[in-house]
């Protein structure tokens, strides 16, 4: 006898985008470790990580999901992401933690690339949720007050809320404190990053209005948050 599988619950394209997006948050954990040669901007020396380039792909795409989908589904994307990351670092550090095989000589260079200091991690961890449901939040509230029109002032008023919210958590709690680390170059520090991540997101707006596009005419649905409870935890609506 043949059992039926039930019925999709969520598109091809929907989980397209979430594995874009749990990719995108993955590899940004990864190549954070390299630093790029610093250049000056306005005369100030500046230093960027590799991920820099990367990470505020995730504020897009996150956007992309709760302009097209909904704040709930932008929400399951959203602990995907986190688990998926958490168990990307537990894998890691149990890597790490195992004996080495003799003839094997690069466990330095597994620790330089790999290995990470708990504080940052936990602080990256912090200012991911924060950040992500901050901006989803205002976007999904935003498109009622727009009745959606103007899906640029959503994208980019939400990411100037969620990345300020992302960089001033993330550097606070991973660096604060620390004897190299003035409060003055820490503030520099944060108010560089959430400009630099704003104007990244307020670049890609074309690509933005594309996607959302394509997805709302091939899906046939453009969700309004109207009677959503924005409840991080919800993940049972």
């Amino acid at each position: 006898m043949q059992t039926k599988l039930p019925k999709a619950e969520h598109s091809t394209l929907y989980v397209a985008v979430v594995a874009f997006f749990v990719a995108d948050l993955l590899i940004s954990n990864v190549i954070a470790v390299k630093m790029i040669s610093p250049f000056t901007v306005f005369g100030y020396p500046v230093t960027l990580q590799a991920a820099d380039l990367i990470f505020p792909v995730t504020y897009i795409l996150g956007d992309v999901l709760t302009e097209v989908y909904g704040f709930k589904r932008a929400r399951k994307a959203i602990w995907i992401g986190f688990g998926c990351n958490l168990f990307a670092a537990a894998a890691i550090w149990l890597g790490g933690q195992l004996p080495a095989n003799p003839d094997w000589q690069d466990q330095a260079s597994y620790d330089a690339i790999l290995g990470t200091q708990f504080r940052i991690l936990g602080a990256s961890f912090a200012a991911y949720l924060v950040g992500e449901f901050v901006n989803s939040t205002i976007l999904a509230k935003m498109k009622v007050w727009t009745q959606g029109r103007y899906l640029w002032s959503r994208t980019i008023g939400s990411t100037i809320v969620g990345q300020g919210c992302d960089s001033a958590i993330f550097c606070t709690l991973a660096f604060y404190g620390e004897p190299w680390m003035s409060n003055e170059a820490l503030l520099s520090l944060i108010l560089f990053q959430w400009l630099f991540k704003v104007a990244y997101e307020t670049a890609a707006t074309p690509v933005t209005y594309l996607v959302v596009s394509y997805l709302k005419r091939h899906e046939g649905v453009d969700v309004y948050d109207r009677d959503t409870k924005f409840n991080p935890f919800a993940l049972a609506e």
